[in-house]
């Protein structure tokens, strides 16, 4: 398209017709068509009528800016859906001529007295606090918008996380549960992670819905992605509520959507859930299918670790000031721009992508204005930055505070970095700065990184050779035709790689084969997905899907694993193929997809070129296929075995734009290329109408739900009235607690709750011994008794025996009462509990005490071993788990589920051990390794838990 400037119109009379003609002519220019063979009318649809994608509109704005000599609002890019909305955002934009643009600020972001950094910290939550105790008033993060700016402290971000994890335990979030977050870059979105991390939960990101056409493929595909992470909440925006309530109908146990400035009543503390550097802090998403999600989990010790480790390589200090647009729903902009910045004390200057798009030198001019030292980006925006930005926008331009300006998150074109420094080193970029890196998901984000200040390497080598036996000899000076690959770099501190073949046996310099790498970076595999997992790992390495040879220490990755075709013997690579065909006369660019297909009869891969056209006379399509057949010729010296030419969005891509070549060629091979999108009112009523039906059978879940509970109820009256009086009646403890146990088994049978019994075999048929069992429900008791055929005596708090109902039922039943406040009556009790079972009764301890309502394995205490160690009796330890899927403590209401009740071997006193409290430490210590190894609840140790629900049993 042209870069000249447009002549410029502001009539009202022809502003409609102005409007729709340069629709038109950007249409053709895409379409490489005649103007007068396009037809467009107000209510044409840019994407399906016309053929617009995102960077096609992002020119479309910039020449309606010009034209009619208005600032269009960001959002034009994602709202506008047809020339009518355009007009209608040209109206918008006169009407509100004098709102200023995105901030431009004077001033450097420069940091504000931050020394050192959090090298001890194991988990992100204390990094966070390090930075709060240590300069809690230190900006963190300036966010960029149309309204001016926004700065974000250490301490604000801490007190606005805080809020968020308090909103989200009153919602019902419990600790390891996942949460989505659905939103676009803003400000809540820092908090946001951070509050989930705070209430003990694990974000999950994903990018939120873009235009309206695409809604149906937004719900489709994270329906997949919310079900595989199983999330509960989902946080995102007013606008994007429609979206998130279809979410909402269609993935199980999903069941809260919180949208950010909604009235959130009144606030209170969150409870602090101890987290370690094991746990998970967040779950990344790749692009994949959407019926077999692939989520990669990360702990706090695998972001640190490659913090560190990127910090290390490029010698990050809190005098850097990284710019960045990248979305925070993916790992680049998450982790190298926000937490990066956040663990070093560098502030992080930040705009949102949908900015960057609409005017892509506001990236250039904010790294000017804050003296940027670091940035990134993926390839193409260094494209539009060349395409799109006139050099009128760059006069007083100076890029020299650029120390690292990063190309990654997708194949680095060696033509682009060439062009980029060719133009960009007039306004002060040093070659230096530019640098070609490489990452993936699976090891955080970062594994390769060029030495700092080399600048981009490119290797010529000889096509021929590399294509027929994988060898990456270099080419003489005089090659016509060499590939070109670009050095990404080398292992990151700490990091190893290695190229290897089909065998797994490692390749010499210049071999081509896969890449492989470990380090502390490496995830342990794929969310729910042991499939893909198993896939992964290779003993020790993990597999990064990429292809790749070494070259004097440097790694040159040559493209992905199952996008590599493989023909009669010889290696193509579709990404060269696909950029050259892209440039065609007739062929939309950016639309094309070139992948193999499997071919019985010959046993190797036919070449298939998927091209999109908007061509439709048979002569137009004909030339396009023949200049495809002859571009071909030239790149790989033989022609494709099928050119596809096919309607404009038909080639799929990812939300970040890479071409889908998988599922491209799983469209071909299944015979649907060209089959017509159903319209966006079709696809509307499709997902109103599963809403609709999703929300009927939720509805009548949760009547069901209801009436369990009053079923449930209803047998808890029934029973109890019976089972008090028969045991109040019954003369012997025994008989009262066969008669308990024969009526908690029933009344579980009925309530539909299974209670399966392991390790039966271990309980003692005679002598005395100390059970001790972990405690999560109000039903544990009713649960032992179910479970354990012989009579042990509940020990129980004092209170329980000044009341009536519960004295006459537990005496009966033989329990123990004890003073849990008088320290003084707590020993008697001790020594008393400690004379009984040395007569030979047995008793039934909850050491915890208490339960929570949180789950988690609390401290134990020592009273029940004690008594063991004095008494010269067993421990008998017995692991609940389930209990607290049937009743909550903070939440009378009951839900069905299983319980399983494992009953470990017995634990004797060692005889040798004279001191009662050191036996009674060991007795502990024993007893609860086998409970929380069989309870299913993370051991909470020592550390103090809030909100705790007073029970019977200490």
């Amino acid at each position: 398209m042209s870069d000249r400037p447009l002549p410029r119109t502001s009539t009202p009379v022809d502003e409609r017709q102005a409007l729709l003609d340069l629709v038109r002519k950007t249409a053709a220019e895409l379409r490489r068509e005649p103007v007068e063979d396009i037809r467009v009318a107000l209510d044409s649809a840019l994407d399906r009528d016309l053929g617009l994608d995102s960077l096609a509109r992002v020119e479309l704005l910039h020449r309606l800016e010009q034209m009619f000599a208005v600032t269009l609002p960001d959002s034009t890019l994602q709202l506008a859906e047809t020339p009518r909305d355009l007009l209608a955002a040209l109206h918008a934009a006169r009407a509100t001529a004098g709102t200023p643009r995105l901030a431009a600020r004077s001033s450097p972001a420069a940091a504000e007295t931050v020394a050192g950094e959090p090298s001890d910290a194991c988990t992100l939550l204390e990094v966070l606090d390090w930075h709060v105790r240590a300069h809690p008033d230190v900006t963190q993060i300036r966010y960029l918008s149309d309204g001016g700016e926004e700065e974000i402290s250490y301490a604000g971000l801490h007190g606005g996380a805080a809020a968020v994890a308090q909103r989200l335990q009153r919602e019902g979030l419990m600790p390891r549960q996942t949460v989505a977050i659905m939103l676009p870059t803003c400000p809540e979105y820092f908090y946001t992670y951070f509050g989930i991390l705070l209430a003990g939960g694990i974000p999950v990101p994903i990018y939120p819905p873009a235009r309206l056409s695409q809604i149906e493929d937004h719900v489709r595909r994270h329906t997949g992605i919310l079900t595989n992470a199983q999330a509960g909440i989902l946080v995102t925006v007013k606008e994007a509520m429609p979206v998130a309530r279809m979410l909402e109908a269609n993935v199980p146990g999903l069941r809260r959507v919180l949208a950010i400035g909604e009235p959130e009543g009144t606030h209170g503390r969150f409870a602090a859930v101890p987290v370690s550097a094991d746990d998970v802090a967040f779950i990344q998403y790749t692009s994949g299918s959407t019926g077999n999600p692939k989520g990669v989990v990360l702990t706090h010790a695998n972001l640190l670790a490659n913090i560190r480790a990127i910090g290390a390589a490029i010698r990050i200090t809190p005098r850097d000031v990284f710019v960045s647009w990248l979305p925070l729903y993916h790992d680049m902009g998450l982790i190298s721009a926000w937490l990066a910045s956040l663990y070093f004390g560098n502030p992080l200057v930040v705009m949102s992508p949908l900015a960057f798009l609409a005017r892509p030198e506001r990236w250039l001019w904010a790294i000017h204005r804050n003296r940027g030292t670091l940035t990134a980006a993926p390839n193409f925006a260094y494209e539009l930055c060349l395409k799109r930005v006139d050099d009128s926008q760059l006069e007083g331009l100076d890029l020299g505070s650029l120390r690292l300006m990063a190309n990654g998150a997708e194949p680095v074109s060696p033509d682009t970095l060439e062009r980029f420094l060719a133009r960009f080193g007039r306004y002060g970029l040093e070659r230096g700065a530019l640098a070609p890196v490489y990452g993936l998901a699976e090891s955080t984000v970062g594994l390769l990184c060029p030495p700092m200040g080399r600048g981009p390497l490119i290797d010529c080598i000889r096509r021929e050779q590399f294509m027929s036996h994988r060898e990456a000899l270099p080419a003489p000076d005089n090659d016509p035709n060499p590939l070109r690959f670009v050095a990404c770099g080398r292992p990151l501190p700490g990091h190893e790689v290695r190229v290897v073949d089909e065998a797994g046996v490692e390749l010499g310099e210049r071999v081509e084969g896969r890449l492989e790498f470990k380090g502390p970076s490496a995830t342990s595999g794929y969310y729910r997905n042991s499939e893909e997992t198993e896939h992964l790992f290779d003993d020790g390495w993990l597999d990064t899907g990429d292809r790749a040879y070494m070259a004097e220490g440097d790694v040159y990755v040559t493209g992905r694993v199952k996008d590599i075709i493989i023909r009669g013997g010889r290696n193509i690579y579709p990404h060269e193929l696909e950029e050259a065909v892209g440039v065609l006369p007739g062929v939309r660019k950016g639309c094309v997809a070139a992948f193999g297909s499997r071919d019985a009869k010959t046993g190797t891969e036919r070449l298939i070129v998927l091209a999109e056209t908007r061509l439709t006379g048979a002569e137009d399509r004909e030339s396009v296929r023949e200049a495809i057949y002859r571009t071909t010729m030239d790149i790989l010296g033989e022609p494709p075995d099928e050119v596809v030419l096919a309607p404009p969005h038909t080639v799929l891509k990812t939300s970040s734009g890479k071409i889908r070549r998988a599922a491209s060629r799983d469209l071909y091979e299944a015979g649907l290329i060209g089959s017509r999108a159903p319209a966006v009112w079709r696809s509307l009523i499709g997902l109103g109408g599963r809403f609709v039906l999703l929300w009927a059978r939720r509805r009548a879940a949760r009547a069901g739900s209801m009436l369990y509970r009053a079923y449930v109820w209803t047998l808890f009256w029934l029973f109890t009235p019976v089972v008090w009086f028969a045991t109040a009646l019954l003369p012997r403890p025994r008989w009262a607690w066969a008669v308990g146990r024969a009526a908690a088994r029933l009344f579980l049978k009925l309530s539909g709750c299974p209670l399966v019994v392991r390790g039966a075999e271990n309980l003692p048929h005679d002598g005395a011994s100390v059970l001790v069992a972990n405690h999560a429900s109000y039903i544990d008791g009713l649960v032992l008794m179910a479970a354990v055929p012989s009579q042990f005596s509940f020990v129980a708090k004092r209170e329980l025996g000044e009341r009536f109902v519960s004295r006459i039922y537990l005496r009966r039943l033989g329990a123990e009462f004890v003073e849990r406040f008088d320290a003084r009556q707590s020993v008697e009790d001790a020594h008393r509990l400690a004379n009984a079972a040395s007569r030979g009764k047995s008793l039934a301890f909850f050491p915890e005490g208490t339960f929570s309502d949180l789950p988690g394995l609390l401290p134990f205490h020592l009273g029940a071993f004690v008594v063991a160690a004095r008494a010269r009796v067993p421990i008998i330890p017995v692991a609940i788990r389930g209990s607290r899927t049937l009743l909550r403590g903070d939440r009378w209401i009951p839900k069905r589920g299983v319980v399983v009740v494992t009953v470990g071997e017995p634990i004797a006193p060692r005889e040798e051990t004279a001191d009662t409290f050191a036996a009674a430490t060991e007795l502990r210590d024993a007893a609860r390794k086998i409970i929380a190894r069989a309870c299913g609840e993370t051991d909470l140790g020592p550390v103090a838990v809030s909100n705790r629900t007073p029970s019977a049993g200490s």
